[in-house]
């Protein structure tokens, strides 16, 4: 699936139509809804940065040796999705706790019978590095073939310094030999331990001073993440952990308002992290504080949906100014998906976005919320190659054609690296 090798130079040409945003930063706002849309489009890339986007009419002529040449009729063409809020980097799967759940049995139960995170926390600490590497690899495969060509991926399985470390050393790993770019983002402030029940603020104190420090010295990790929730990590707690991590060059995100409103969004803005995350319960201060910081606000559709609860409000954060990106929150509790084509069909039905503020979501927005929209997230000259292929000629059809994947190919810095029509 991962073709590496191949020419330098690649040329699509005669798309039915080439959909992307543009710039440098999350679109908020109405600004949304605003595509670039080219007919009858070309892309040219040299070295996995796109040359030149425009008419296929339009082409400048030129001599290029070893010229791939694609030939799109027919088919739209898009940025790669960026999936910004993953946790696949786990140990051990949890099939009986998601009917357990839909039965009605309460957390607290499912926790005595041995479900819920720290059972994944013990899964994962018993994993070897190599079979970590191995199943988060398969993961990626699949995420791939969807269309993700840039995946954030959360620590937090661990707890303990031991863990936490091999979990972002295999996503560094991964990084570094996948075709998915993986963005590491250290979140051992997932859950409180066992061993600290009663007692956490020794367990923020034991991250402060031992394991962020390991973590930045790794060289691997970009971001922070702190579950912001009652009964988990308190505002203050929270504020004490992002400023630690932020002060040894980490930037902030913060699992924020999803059981209850609890100032996670206004503690982002206070904080100016790079993106709150959930906000399922979000305030209406949270949301327009948000938005006066430029926070980005990843909604999580499927983890409502699996969870029975209600979506976040994601129509009035864009309504309020503010900017969406949407995610799958692929975990082995909460949201056992990955699927791409079920997180449009979400935010297109209940959501109630439009096309181009699913696509500005998954793409531009999306990398902005692992602080890479400079180089990703749209099809413009100077960005990285990372290109998507549909099956058919207009991005609406991502949300009308219900649920289904109708990615054709994907091409990750100027290479084909997914091409279906080769398994019809």
């Amino acid at each position: 699936m991962h073709n590496r090798s191949g020419n330098r130079s690649l040329l699509i040409k005669h798309a039915a139509e080439i959909v992307t945003n543009t710039g440098t930063v999350a679109k908020k706002g109405a600004d949304m809804n605003h595509l670039k849309k080219i007919t009858d489009g070309a892309i040219m890339v040299k070295n996995g940065i796109i040359e030149w986007v425009g008419a296929t009419a339009d082409l400048p002529v030129g001599n290029e040796k070893n010229l791939e040449i694609i030939d799109a009729s027919g088919c739209s063409v898009i940025p790669g999705f960026v999936d910004s809020h993953t946790h696949f980097v786990f140990g051990g799967y949890r099939p009986e706790e998601f009917f357990w759940r839909l039965s009605g049995t309460p957390y607290l139960e499912i926790l005595e019978r041995g479900g819920g995170i720290l059972n994944t926390v013990e899964a994962t600490q018993s994993m070897e590095y190599d079979a970590m590497v191995q199943t988060a690899s398969k993961r990626l495969d699949a995420m791939l073939a969807m269309g993700v060509t840039t995946v954030e991926g959360k620590s937090g399985y661990g707890l303990d310094l031991d863990t936490e470390l091999r979990q972002i050393k295999a996503m560094g790993e991964l990084n570094n030999n996948h075709a998915v770019d993986v963005v590491p983002t250290f979140m051992g402030a997932h859950a409180v331990p066992p061993e600290y029940r009663g007692r956490e603020d020794d367990y923020v104190a034991f991250i402060v001073e031992k394991v962020l420090p390991a973590v930045v010295g790794q060289g691997i990790a970009e971001f922070c993440d702190v579950f912001c929730e009652k009964g988990v990590f308190s505002v203050e707690q929270t504020r004490k952990i992002l400023q630690a991590a932020g002060a040894l060059g980490l930037k902030s995100k913060i699992h924020a308002d999803e059981i209850v409103s609890f100032g996670g969004a206004e503690l982002a803005a206070e904080l100016a992290a790079v993106s709150a995350d959930h906000l399922l319960q979000a305030s209406d201060k949270g949301i327009a504080d948000m938005a006066a910081r430029g926070v980005v606000a990843t909604v999580l559709p499927i983890t409502a949906f699996c969870l029975r609860e209600q979506y976040a409000r994601a129509r009035t954060i864009i309504d309020s100014g503010g900017a969406v990106a949407l995610a799958t929150d692929y975990n082995p509790g909460s949201c056992f998906s990955h699927s791409i084509p079920m997180l449009i069909a979400l935010a297109a039905i209940q959501l109630r976005l439009s096309p181009a503020e699913i696509l500005t979501a998954l793409t531009l927005n999306g990398a902005a919320a692992v602080g890479r929209a400079d180089r990703i997230g749209s099809l413009e000259r100077g960005k990285q190659a990372d290109i998507i292929m549909l099956k058919y000629p207009s991005h609406l059809f991502l949300s009308y054609h219900v649920g289904m994947d109708i990615v054709d190919k994907v091409i990750k810095k100027g290479q084909v690296v997914v091409d279906k029509a080769d398994l019809t």
